[in-house]
């Protein structure tokens, strides 16, 4: 295609929005309504991931070992845990350092535990993290079998139905935004085919006097990518502005910013700007050229 020619077809279809003020009106408004709603859940479901992976970052194994192990034993444990296939660190708490650890947990309450520094009735342990969280329980099992281990503790019961609930979450919000992502995506065609059924004449006229079908289409194609692009920046804008309050009243006050740890800002406006920005265009695109083939058989 000739760049004079590429040049007409972008010129008639930003004409073509003008053209038809109302109906590309109605065609963004419908991109920047639907594309706003699904904005919204692609951050709650980012979220929702980042929260659930930074739970899952905390889960570790402490295993306790037996009263009298050697220095040497214990030695011998940290290089055998450190060879197993999902282990990805180890770090080693002696007793002291367990004790003074427990200590700071208590808070103003610490006063009650002086003195039992000279007999710590507290055992020698280590702190096992999984490469896979979800391998927790299995690697905890294989540990357990080990020799000098008194006993572990990995928060069995409560991390299987933890690490189920996040999956849940999680496919929840994929299924989810696929499904609107597919909704979105018929709702707009139909309104972007409302806009070209307007101006079939015209089409008709065209085929008539000798255009060929892409020389027709490509107004349309330029069209739909306009309302496109058009309708995901205002979203776009709104979602990142928003979101910016959002984090900046989160993290004014203490307490929420305790319970709630969401993404930042940047690369998270990136990633949802470029997203529906690739959605916009597509389904606009694709909402103009699927519309207007039914009236190219003249």
């Amino acid at each position: 295609m000739k760049i004079r020619t590429l040049g007409r077809h972008v010129r008639e279809g930003v004409k073509n929005l003008g053209r038809n003020g109302w109906m590309s009106f109605a065609s963004i408004s419908a991109v920047t309504f639907t594309l706003f709603i699904l904005g919204v859940f692609l951050v709650l479901a980012m979220n929702v991931n980042y929260f659930a992976q930074s739970v899952e970052k905390q889960v570790e194994i402490r295993v306790f070992m037996a009263d009298l192990t050697t220095k040497e034993a214990l030695q011998q444990f940290e290089q055998d845990v450190r060879a197993l296939d999902k282990v990805e660190s180890v770090q080693f708490v002696s007793k002291d350092e367990g004790l003074k650890q427990f200590r700071e947990s208590m808070g103003d309450k610490a006063y009650l535990f002086d003195g039992l520094e000279k007999g710590n009735p507290l055992p020698d342990a280590f702190v096992v993290k999984a490469k896979m969280p979800q391998d927790t329980a299995v690697l905890a099992a294989q540990i357990k079998q080990m020799k000098n281990v008194r006993s572990l503790n990995y928060g069995e019961g409560t991390v299987e139905k933890l690490f189920a609930a996040t999956d849940t979450v999680r496919n929840v919000g994929i299924g989810f935004i696929i499904g609107l992502g597919f909704t979105a995506m018929f709702l707009i065609a139909n309104t972007i085919k409302l806009t070209i059924v307007a101006r079939r004449r015209e089409i008709e006229i065209m085929k008539l006097v000798g255009a060929t079908n892409w020389f027709i289409r490509w107004p349309f194609f330029v069209e739909g990518l306009l309302m496109g692009i058009t309708g995901a920046l205002i979203p776009i804008v709104i979602l990142g502005v928003g979101y910016y309050y959002l984090l900046d009243a989160i993290k004014s006050s203490f307490e929420a910013t305790q319970l709630f740890t969401l993404l930042p800002l940047f690369p998270l406006v990136y990633q949802v700007a470029l997203a529906l920005l690739a959605i916009g265009a597509f389904i606009g695109i694709w909402g103009s050229l699927v519309s207007v083939r039914r009236f190219l058989r003249v």
